[in-house]
């Protein structure tokens, strides 16, 4: 029921629209500088490309948040399955799960996140990846990391990365999430309100590709991209002819298969399932009887999994410290997991009328993980 009412609130922001669905790709990522933090315990979430059905992808810039205590940000990415794009949206967790094996730059290498991390209830920030000023924040460490080159938006289909996830990544989906904050909604509502963020017309350099608190647009506070990513290629259909309007149900019906590879109908598709509710009646006619009670069904999602594969190894350079999107960073430590892709389908039921001669009807048991 809340779900329900926030998908239907924010249907314009990729957050809410859980099954949002393209037939093509997004550009690559821009490079900008990041701003400076704010303060002590401000976290920084990457920026990403967004979709409006009128309009197509648009930026939504990087920015600097005040992080729930202990948690940390999982950006959300765009996944190559069932012969489009799915967008899966980031979340608050214990450990960084999957985002796609995307270079989102300041600590987001494609896998973990080596920009800072939390010593009890203070966040300490890497001085090598993350703009802080000692001034204002004095929680700070220095670590050496490495260079990743590679501004491609998405995991899989033609041109996608391949990347899957790690051990560590998948046993976060067993940790609990925390969806978005409200700023960051409001944050993603209205960049999309802007002309100037959607592809069509920045061409993949936006004017404003990063801001130094989330909401905040104006010029004190906004930072231009230095140059586009990668080659901008204008579409060649629609916002609305590349929008899969179904996408939802479909989703849910398709397994996972290995991620990157272009030509599998499911690489890189990780769908979120909502949870099934089970409601039981029983019915009694008359003081006499107490038969015919009716049975609760229920929907099981099975699950089903497929070996990890190959993971894309971009070209990766020495660096000291920076707050370049273009010099993001790698650290040697094994990163976490992330959810573990979903395939969910009604369970089969079967009903045949009694008869005398036949033998009782075999049981189908559902597997579930």
């Amino acid at each position: 029921m809340v779900l329900a009412f926030v998908v239907m609130s924010l249907t314009a922001a990729s957050f809410a629209q859980v099954f949002v669905s393209v037939r093509f790709g997004p550009p690559a990522l821009p490079i900008y500088a990041q701003p400076i933090c704010p303060g002590p315990g401000y976290f920084w979430t990457p920026g990403y490309w967004g979709w409006n059905d009128d309009g197509g992808y648009y930026w939504v810039p990087g920015t600097w948040v005040v992080a729930p205590v202990g948690l940390l940000w999982t950006p959300g990415y765009w996944g190559w399955g069932g012969g489009f794009y799915a967008w899966h949206a980031g979340y608050w967790g214990p450990h960084i799960g999957f985002y796609g094996g995307i270079n989102y730059g300041f600590g987001y290498t494609g896998v973990g996140f080596v920009g800072g991390e939390w010593r009890g209830r203070s966040f300490y920030y890497n001085r090598a990846v993350a703009n802080v000023s000692v001034t204002n924040v004095t929680n700070v460490y220095n670590r050496t990391v490495v260079v990743n080159e590679n501004h491609t938006a998405f995991n899989g289909g033609e041109g996608g990365l391949k990347a899957a996830p790690t051990p560590e990544e998948r046993s976060a989906e067993h940790e609990q999430h925390t969806p978005a904050l409200s700023s960051q909604t409001e944050h993603e509502h209205l960049a999309s309100q802007n002309k100037g963020n959607f592809a069509s017309e920045n061409h993949g350099r936006p004017a404003v590709a990063a801001t130094a608190r989330a909401g905040d647009f104006s010029s004190r506070s906004a930072i231009g991209a230095r140059s586009s990513g990668g080659e901008y290629r204008a579409p060649a259909m629609s916002p609305k002819e590349a929008r899969v309007t179904n996408s939802g149900n479909a989703n849910r019906n398709e397994g996972r298969s290995t991620p990157g590879a272009p030509g599998k109908s499911n690489d890189g598709f990780r769908p979120f399932t909502p949870p099934s509710k089970s409601n039981s009646e029983s019915s009694a006619r008359g003081n006499e009887s107490r038969s015919n009670q009716s049975r609760p069904s229920e929907n099981r999602p099975n699950e089903t999994r497929s070996k990890s594969h190959a993971q894309s190894t971009p070209h990766e350079t020495s660096t000291h410290e920076t707050s370049t999107h273009e010099s993001s960073t790698r650290e040697t430590s094994v990163p976490h997991s992330a959810p573990a892709p979903r395939q969910s389908s009604a369970p089969k039921q079967s009903s045949s009328k009694p008869q005398k001669s036949s033998p009782p009807p075999k049981k189908e048991n559902n597997r579930r993980r």
